[in-house]
């Protein structure tokens, strides 16, 4: 433990732990006991600490690799809507039928300061998602198939994360 301990504190994750890179390293450790052979001439331990230094040197590039970026900093469009729909307080469909056309009103005056920054098919999905409808629905409303209503949900969600916070809600 020792030894892994002192092969990791060089290295960093991003978004990470130090106890996540030692937790890489007893993975080397444990792969270093399994594949030793004291054929090959080196010591256990010259052996041992090149396999706990390839696996957190792995994890620290794996880390650092754009591939997954979109699933480790996406906004749910959820996330984003439910700060509004809290701010509606627990009574939001105990309203009377002045205040839901009100609110009916600032949801359409939410959907056209964002479409301004929304192409127009990602505006009629934003539309449709606020309605309730799921992908499928979604995709025969606009006439598109599902794959693209998805990408259009995903493009969406990356420009409402880009805006200043204050444009990201109701007023």
């Amino acid at each position: 433990m020792r030894v892994v301990r002192m092969c990791a504190r060089p290295y960093f994750l991003i978004g990470g732990d130090s106890e996540d890179l030692i937790q890489e390293g007893m993975l080397g450790l444990l792969s270093a006991i399994r594949e030793y052979d004291d054929v090959k001439g080196a010591s256990f331990k010259t052996y041992a600490e090149a396999c706990i230094l390839n696996r957190i040197r792995s994890a620290v590039r794996s880390d650092k690799r754009l591939k997954n970026a979109p699933l480790n900093d996406g906004v749910s469009l959820d996330d984003v809507l439910s700060d509004e729909s809290q701010s509606l307080g627990a009574n939001f469909y105990a309203r009377s039928p002045e205040e839901q056309v009100l609110a009916r009103e600032t949801d359409n005056e939410f959907i056209s300061a964002y479409s301004r920054c929304l192409s127009k098919l990602e505006a009629q999905i934003l539309g449709l998602y606020l309605e309730g409808l799921s992908y499928e629905e979604m995709a025969v409303a606009a006439g598109r198939d599902r794959k693209a209503v998805d990408n259009a949900v995903q493009r969406i969600r990356r420009k409402l994360a880009k805006l200043p916070s204050g444009e990201n809600s109701k007023s």
